[in-house]
């Protein structure tokens, strides 16, 4: 095909605009638009995460915004490996430093009531740092890992 029937035959359209959303629009602007119908799945991913200390492991479901730097933990689950599990993961946030803090469900017990996991990146893929239980940060040290 010579350049000029490829000129004719693409000339009905001079580009394309995909949206956020994948949807094809008419203009620049509406493609760079900010979206209004987001909903709240689009703002949050899971990752699974497991903390070792050596003599145990938590497995977790962490929830955060993938959209934000250091990502903000909009929620999420320690699901096994520690006292009165599952706990819920209340907060924290992902990036250079790793802070997670959780709360047990339920109210008395033998369990403390809170947890706070914190550490710094290393590779490969993980955290090395401290967590503690109710109020405290550096009880005790671990390495936390990304599962794929």
């Amino acid at each position: 095909m010579t350049s000029a029937a490829q000129k004719k035959k693409g000339q009905g359209r001079e580009h394309q605009f995909i949206n956020a959303q994948g949807s094809e629009v008419k203009t620049r602007d509406e493609a760079f638009a900010t979206q209004r119908d987001v909903s709240t799945e689009a703002l949050q991913v899971t990752a699974k995460m497991k903390l070792n200390n050596g003599a145990l492991t938590f497995e977790m479901d962490v929830n955060y915004n993938p959209n934000t730097y250091p990502h903000v933990v909009t929620g999420g689950r320690i699901t096994s490996g520690i006292c009165g599990a599952p706990w819920d993961i209340t907060g924290g946030s992902i990036g250079p430093s790793l802070r997670l803090t959780a709360r047990r469900p339920g109210g008395s017990g033998n369990c403390a009531q809170t947890i706070t996991i914190i550490g710094q990146f290393q590779v490969p893929l993980s955290y090395r740092g401290t967590y503690g239980f109710n109020g405290q940060t550096s009880s005790f040290n671990h390495t936390t890992q990304f599962l794929c």
